[in-house]
């Protein structure tokens, strides 16, 4: 196995170890100190060794290990090491490789001085305090003019060394910020806050490490940044790209397997972004997502493409070098979230890459922590391009919150409530949350329908009665909207849907609807599933909308026309009502047991005839079953109350 030594003291160090370990190469990398070693982790075919090393114990290494090449990834301020490697390779005749962090630096980024000493110069002619973001090691050289100490504050790692070198510079503990990056615009913005800090000395690290976060929190204080200039000998180098391209043909290493990272950025805001999205997004070769969400990630990255449908985006992941892709989701991955798809569509195009989901902070979560209150008694579901049975929902449930779609989104949710009856309820509407013009509105429904909301909206509503909401089937006929059509009654009803034994997610057909009283029905108890009332005579069609409409059933849809010339177009049902057949009995059952050989068939006759067929039918199933259903119902006659018979039903249940 053909071996590479990596210097690696820059995050581009990091990532070029992790893109070649594992593809067939033996891996030494060095770094400087023990959160180097941590950062790289558990690497294949890796040996991390920590600890700074002179000239001539890099020389010995490698004479004696025999690398194809060496690269230097080390910092590049970090002259002295270059150095020893350049010329530890020279009198080893290893190949040297020098990878270069890119500039991000602009003209208008700040002041620019050549080197330390120039730094320390210009500082010395102005007023404030400094924070000085450049670690300890030139720490001692700003200490050393007396009046300029008392201006300075650190910003050094938590190691024992920074710490001491802070020691016998005479700096007090107040003006020590010993902490580990990675820092975020957010951190950077605070610490200037913190130290009233009217200058921040840093250097051109690129994006990677940092740079552009700190420059725009300087800016975003009113302080202004001293920046110190790279040193002219390290222009000449290599990309990250263009060095693994380099290796991979130098060593002939196995292809390079990509990876997928779909981060849950939150609200869209840098201060709703966890550490772990910040850093997927931070190492990320290629970043994609809607352009709202990349603008919010506000990141210099040169490769970024607008991408929203799972099909374009895995089409740039297939056609773009890596390894490392960032695809931003608002919100969190596992909450109506695009991320599922996009896991779908990459195992179906047969993409080989590894995949990481990383999870944001959710509208939801995000939103109750707002209204102080807790979110496990709440339901959650979504109005964004999907038909929601938000007034059953609601009804059924302490609270439900959802999402919402569209530029009237809010105003619809809260007319349908209104609509059913539940004006009176108190709901929160969210808008534009996690950013600096978020609001927050409380009130009945009806008094929120006077106002107007973003398009970027959130609604929670709350229902302190929904224990008295009767989930039973076997609605009172008198709640359905009534006309001279058949309607199958309350009590047959009921021993119907028994029979059906249907489940959330059931695909119902109910053919021959009516009055539709069984359609609704239905469709209430298979809330998660999909019903199809199908009806020939126009007048009932009218009726049946129009109870569906009354009831807010959205997961009912219907069809007209005659059976079974209507069915075939339909999706393939799970269980099956017939109401009417029209003498059609055994085309309807054919086409039924073409669609689902293992459909659920509950039949009613109300006339001998139909019911002698429905027997004869059901010989052909393995499981049959045949009731007869009397019903009557009591009347008042004087002081007396007489029960008066209605007509039997029978009811066949059949499936193979």
């Amino acid at each position: 196995m053909t071996k590479l030594c990596i210097f690696a003291g820059t995050s581009e160090g990091r990532r070029l170890a992790e893109a070649l370990a594992g593809r067939g190469a033996a891996l030494t990398v060095c770094v400087a100190t023990e959160y180097g070693e941590i950062s790289l982790g558990e690497l294949p075919d890796c040996e991390v060794l920590a600890g700074r090393m002179p000239r001539d114990d890099i020389e010995a290494m490698l004479r004696r290990e025999g690398f194809v090449a060496v690269v230097d990834a080390t910092h590049p301020y970090a002259e002295h090491i270059t150095e020893s490697i350049q010329s530890a390779a020279a009198a080893s005749g290893t190949e040297y490789v020098r990878l270069l962090r890119e500039s991000t630096a602009s003209d208008s980024d700040g002041i620019f001085v050549e080197d330390t000493a120039a730094c320390i110069d210009f500082l010395k002619r102005t007023e404030g305090n400094v924070l000085l973001t450049t670690g300890s090691k030139t720490l001692p050289q700003y200490c050393e003019d007396p009046v300029l100490k008392e201006r300075i504050y650190a910003r050094v790692l938590p190691l024992a060394d920074s710490l001491r070198i802070c020691s016998e510079c005479g700096l007090p503990a107040d003006r020590i910020l010993a902490i580990q990056g990675p820092f975020s615009r957010e951190m950077n913005t605070a610490m200037l806050r913190q130290t009233k800090a009217a200058w921040m000395v840093t250097k051109d690290t690129g994006n990677a490490g940092g740079y552009t976060d700190k420059i725009a929190a300087a800016k975003a204080c009113g302080a202004k940044a001293v920046i110190i200039g790279r040193p002219a000998e390290k222009e000449a180098g290599l990309s990250l790209e263009e060095t693994i391209t380099l290796l991979e043909e130098k060593l002939e290493l196995a292809p390079r397997r990509k990876k997928v990272t779909m981060v849950g950025i939150g609200m869209g805001s840098e201060g709703t972004l966890t550490e772990d999205a910040r850093k997927a997004i931070r190492q990320a070769d290629v970043l994609l997502g809607a352009a709202r969400m990349l603008e919010g990630a506000k990141t210099a990255h040169s490769r970024a493409f607008t991408a929203i449908a799972a099909k374009d985006i895995v089409d740039v992941i297939k056609r773009e070098n890596g390894p490392f892709f960032a695809v931003l989701f608002s919100g969190d991955t596992g909450f109506y979230s695009g991320a599922k798809g996009l896991k779908a569509e990459l195992e179906k195009q047969g993409v080989d890459a590894e995949v990481e989901i990383l999870p944001g902070i959710g509208s939801l979560s995000y939103f109750c922590a707002k209204l102080g209150r807790t979110w496990q008694d709440v339901k959650a579901i979504s109005l964004h391009g999907r038909q929601t049975d938000l007034v059953r929902c609601v009804k059924e449930n302490p609270a439900v919150f959802t999402l919402l779609g569209g530029e009237t989104g809010a105003l619809d949710a809260l007319n349908r409530l209104k609509e059913a009856g539940l004006g009176a309820l108190t709901a929160h509407i969210g808008q534009r949350l996690g950013y600096e013009d978020e609001t927050v509105v409380s009130g009945t429904v009806a008094k929120l329908l006077k106002n107007s909301y973003d398009s970027l909206s959130v609604l929670l509503v709350e229902n302190p009665d929904w224990g008295a909401y009767v989930v039973t089937h076997g609605i009172a006929d008198e709640a359905f909207t009534r006309a001279d059509v058949p309607m199958t009654k309350q009590e047959i009803r009921s021993v119907t849907l028994s029979k059906l034994q249907l489940g959330k997610g059931s695909v119902v057909w109910d053919i021959g609807s009516g009055s539709g009283s069984v359609s609704v029905e239905c469709a209430l108890q298979a809330s998660g599933g999909q019903v199809y009332a199908i009806e020939k005579e126009a007048d009932a069609v009218e009726l049946t909308k129009k109870n569906l409409e009354k009831f807010g059933i959205v997961n009912c849809t219907v069809v007209e026309g005659s059976a079974p010339e209507a069915l075939t177009c339909l999706p393939a049902p799970t269980h099956a009502f017939i109401g009417g057949s029209t003498g059609n009995l055994k085309e309807i059952l054919a086409v039924l047991l073409e669609k689902n050989p293992k459909v659920r068939i509950v039949a009613n006759a109300v006339t001998m005839e139909t019911a002698a067929e429905l027997s004869e039918a059901a010989k052909d199933f393995a499981f049959s079953d045949i009731c007869c259903v009397n019903v009557s119902r009591g009347r008042k006659l004087g002081r007396y109350h007489l029960m008066t018979a209605q007509n039997p039903v029978y009811i066949v249940t059949m499936q193979n």
